[in-house]
């Protein structure tokens, strides 16, 4: 069997773009998800890939399910930190729960997961990191100051724990996404879409797909000379 992956947020949109990518390259997987235990049953059924169902932004919650998915199916040698949510307005509208259900989910989530596996990832001396940011944790956006926040912190924990994790075989890194045909962005109404799609310069918006491929190159075995990086997958919508 091929190494062990988990992958947050992993049974929609992005997540499961990843999680099916992985299992048609040989690799383990185990989907987290939060919610929704009906899309998450439908999908494990056509996928063949576990689910687990467990707080991605509660570390004990994270610490439990790392422990049962090591217990069902051996040492966890890839965690995809993908989970996440989004609450939009403007700062001055903003409820304090709105800002703290995105730090902790799309952020502290991070940590929690990382932490639950470092150790084990250092003492085998191999283990793939790779967290999902975004272009508007690069770029900023208007009203999504939780989200920008969570997504650029995200860029500077992989940068710090990158350097913690390189001399024990562990690298760590990052996918900025730029715009995606997800639920999420589907939602948008078709008017601001095609502005949306005028700013990029491929001329399209990004596929669950794309942003999986340079997930599945840097948890690979030929990726270990890349640690602390992040892969902007944005059609070039922003550069730098």
């Amino acid at each position: 069997m091929g190494r062990l992956a988990v992958v947050t947020g992993g049974t929609r949109g992005i997540g499961e773009a990843i999680a099916l990518l992985l299992k048609e390259s040989g690799y383990q997987v185990v989907a987290n998800y939060g919610s929704n235990d009906d899309r998450a049953k439908a999908f494990e059924q056509a996928a063949g890939i576990p689910i687990k169902k467990f707080d991605v932004s509660d570390f004990e919650s994270c610490r439990q399910a790392i422990d049962e998915i090591v217990t069902e199916h051996g040492p966890i040698d890839i965690v995809v930190n993908n989970a996440g949510v989004t609450r939009d307005s403007t700062l001055h509208k903003m409820p304090p729960e709105n800002w703290q259900t995105v730090i902790q989910t799309n952020l502290s989530s991070c940590y929690n997961m990382s932490r639950c596996v470092i150790e084990g990832m250092r003492a085998r001396g191999f283990g793939r990191i790779v967290n999902i940011g975004s272009m508007n944790g690069q770029a900023g956006q208007y009203g999504q100051v939780n989200y920008a926040a969570a997504k650029s912190g995200i860029h500077g924990f992989t940068k710090a724990l990158a350097q913690e994790g390189a001399a024990r075989g562990v690298t760590v890194n990052a996918v900025a996404p730029g715009y995606v045909e997800t639920d999420m962005v589907r939602a948008v109404p078709p008017e601001v879409l095609e502005k949306i799609v005028a700013q990029i310069p491929v001329g399209r918006m990004g596929r669950a797909r794309d942003i999986a491929r340079a997930v599945l190159f840097l948890v690979s075995d030929e990726s270990d000379f890349i640690t602390g990086s992040t892969i902007s997958v944005n059609g070039g919508q922003h550069m730098y």
